[in-house]
């Protein structure tokens, strides 16, 4: 076997390999005695064909096995003698394999690319400056965030007749199929249709063509209280009471808001209502201020790195582990956003070991403590009970997917907390518009 290094710049290394057939004869003698031992052909006992039958048969997947097991030791055994740290896997350079006979031949050559794990070096201290950004938060801006509030936090009420936007409590019948106290919102209606509703009151009848009037086959089945699927062949004449007309009221301050929005009894009045939005309102642009500093840690901290990797390289190793699912086209796309972010889980792994920082159990719980309260957050649930969000949060990292996630964002956690107590943080005063654009 001759092993040759073409080319190595630094960011790969190409090799050629040059077989001849002592270097694969054992060990295709090894496989041919596997297919015999194996074989059931007519005429013959389980492992008695004779050889030049099965050398007949088997003869070139032997070989080819063969040779990819040898290809295999001899790429590991030139990483391993030269100690090299790679990135993927290594890759067969194409144009240097047409020229192999597995037919008839008995030497061969391959060509690899091998592509390095970049070297770099990174080092902070109080001379690395990145900026915080801080938001000045105005009395408008926190009226508004208190209307906006008052309008999340609205509740539903009787009202005389139906106005747009409002919901009607209708019993349905047709025959001897009911559906009592369906909902109907108004804003999900086309014109033609809501114009049969506007100005009716509690009691007032009709018959209504429930295919004309929603239209949308999800709407519907969830109107009826039936399956998507059990619409079909329906009637679509339904006799319709209006019930009950509704409508929605903005929440008003007092102790009801008060123990909805920060638990019981730890807001008392108007003014400790004040202080607490605008602590609430604080923190939620705390959480951008922090996203705005990931980001421009990461810039600053990829930059500093000056991280070199042959993209050639990775753009043909993406395509080959995606096997298909992707074109080069697509890959070329996807790239720029791929290769910022290997740069930055890189330069995220070299600070982690060179700074012996670790990943707590306590990081982890924290983080999918954290997004158990987002999600219960989005629907409206912001006092679920500690231990209710715990139990939650261990459900999320026992998901392999969450969990990994979890993972990656904690570690992220614990590198950019390392970043802020060792570089100097430059706090800017920004208003909460040009935060929101430089997010964008």
């Amino acid at each position: 076997m001759e092993v040759k290094e073409l080319v190595n710049d630094g960011l790969t290394i190409r090799l050629s390999f040059h077989f001849v057939k002592d270097d694969y004869a054992e060990s295709r003698k090894k496989i041919l005695n596997r297919f015999r031992r194996n074989a059931e052909i007519r005429g013959f006992r389980k492992g008695m064909a004779p050889m030049a039958l099965i050398e007949r048969i088997h003869g070139g997947q032997a070989l080819v096995e063969a040779i990819n097991e040898l290809i295999s030791n001899s790429l590991n055994n030139y990483i391993e003698e030269h100690k090299l740290t790679v990135i993927g896997e290594p890759l067969p350079v194409e144009d240097a394999e047409g020229k192999n006979d597995f037919d008839g031949g008995e030497e061969f050559d391959f060509t690899f690319d091998i592509a390095l794990a970049p070297k770099f070096e990174i080092s902070l201290s109080t001379e690395d400056h990145i900026p915080y950004y801080n938001v000045t938060l105005t009395d408008a801006e926190k009226e508004e965030y208190k209307k906006n509030i008052y309008k999340q936090y609205a509740r539903l009420e009787n009202c005389d007749e139906v106005k747009d936007g409002d919901f009607v409590v209708a019993d349905m019948v047709q025959g001897e199929k009911k559906v009592d106290a369906s909902y109907i919102a108004m804003n999900v209606l086309h014109e033609e249709a809501k114009a049969l509703f506007l100005g009716k009151k509690a009691g007032d009848e009709m018959d209504v063509n429930v295919v004309e009037t929603f239209p949308n086959e999800a709407d519907r089945a969830a109107m009826l209280r039936v399956k998507k699927e059990e619409l079909a062949g329906m009637e679509p004449v339904w006799h319709l009471t209006v019930k009950e007309v509704k409508n929605y009221v903005d929440a008003v301050p007092g102790k009801e808001l008060y123990d909805t929005l920060f638990g019981p009894d730890k807001v008392h009045d108007e003014a400790e209502f004040d202080a607490a939005l605008t602590e609430k309102m604080t923190e939620e642009f705390r959480q951008e201020s922090d996203y705005r500093f990931m980001l421009d840690a990461r810039e600053y901290l990829m930059n500093k790195a000056d991280i070199k990797v042959s993209e050639d390289f990775l753009k043909r190793w993406l395509y080959q582990v995606n096997e298909g699912k992707f074109s080069k086209e697509d890959i070329d796309k996807d790239f720029p956003a791929f290769i910022k972010d290997f740069k930055w889980q890189t330069v995220e792994g070299r600070i982690m070991s060179d700074n012996k920082l670790e990943v707590t159990k306590e990081d982890l719980n924290a983080e999918a403590l954290k997004l158990a309260r987002y999600q219960f957050a989005m629907y409206g649930l912001n006092n679920v009970p500690e231990e209710h969000l715990k139990g939650y949060a261990a459900n999320i990292l026992a998901d392999d997917k969450q969990g990994r996630r979890i993972a990656e964002k904690a570690q992220e956690n614990v590198v950019l907390a390392f970043v802020r107590k060792t570089v100097t943080i430059d706090n800017k005063e920004i208003s909460s518009a040009e935060l929101r654009k430089m997010n964008e």
